[in-house]
């Protein structure tokens, strides 16, 4: 009878990790859309777009850059990063004390536990570190790992973002900028 994964030698589930990230390449989505990153009737400018390229920090901090960024790590199979960040980020904001054990458990069991059904790609040691740091929990017992997944995105997911099709893609549907460049035009008519 199948006892489930609990029965299997360590090695053999970090094998299957380890060959699901490989393999994870020939599944990836190739229908990307960009329809999540136009709300309503509005897209982001081209300007918009543009400003992505200059930090990391400027592709988070816009609605459409997060909204593109997103779908960019979903269709690798990585969205557990963007989610565990923001999650991190809410619980900071969390100011009852009382509610801050249930969040970080919620955040261990979804992100950090080797088990967690989204587990984020984290050393063993910051692992541990947050583990420990979540029995006598503060806002900033997720730091070092938030820290990490955010450093994994900036230094890798968001390079490969910014040379994407999807970004691309995007660059092509984007509004031209609503600079007014037309008012000398204007003053010679009237």
């Amino acid at each position: 009878m199948c006892k489930g994964l609990a029965s299997l030698p360590a090695s053999c589930l970090e094998r299957a990790k380890e060959l699901k990230a490989r393999l994870g390449i020939f599944l990836q989505k190739p229908n990307w859309t960009l329809s999540c990153c136009k709300i309503g009737k509005h897209k982001p400018t081209l300007d918009e777009c543009l400003l992505w390229k200059e930090s990391f920090e400027k592709l988070l901090s816009s609605k459409y850059g997060l909204c593109a960024f997103t779908a960019f790590l979903v269709s690798e199979f990585s969205e557990e990063n963007i989610a565990f960040y923001f999650a991190c980020e809410d619980y900071r904001r969390t100011k009852c004390p009382a509610k801050l054990l249930t969040k970080a458990q919620k955040i261990y069991n979804e992100f950090i536990s080797s088990e967690a059904p989204r587990e984020v790609n984290i050393d063993h040691e910051t692992r541990d570190i947050t583990k420990a740091n979540i029995q006598d929990p503060s806002p900033s017992c997720f730091d070092q790992a938030q820290h990490r997944i955010y450093m994994l995105m900036a230094k890798d997911c968001y390079p490969r973002f910014l040379h994407s099709s999807v970004y691309r893609e995007l660059l092509c549907q984007a509004k031209p900028s609503t600079k007014t460049t037309n008012l000398p035009q204007l003053e010679k008519k009237a």
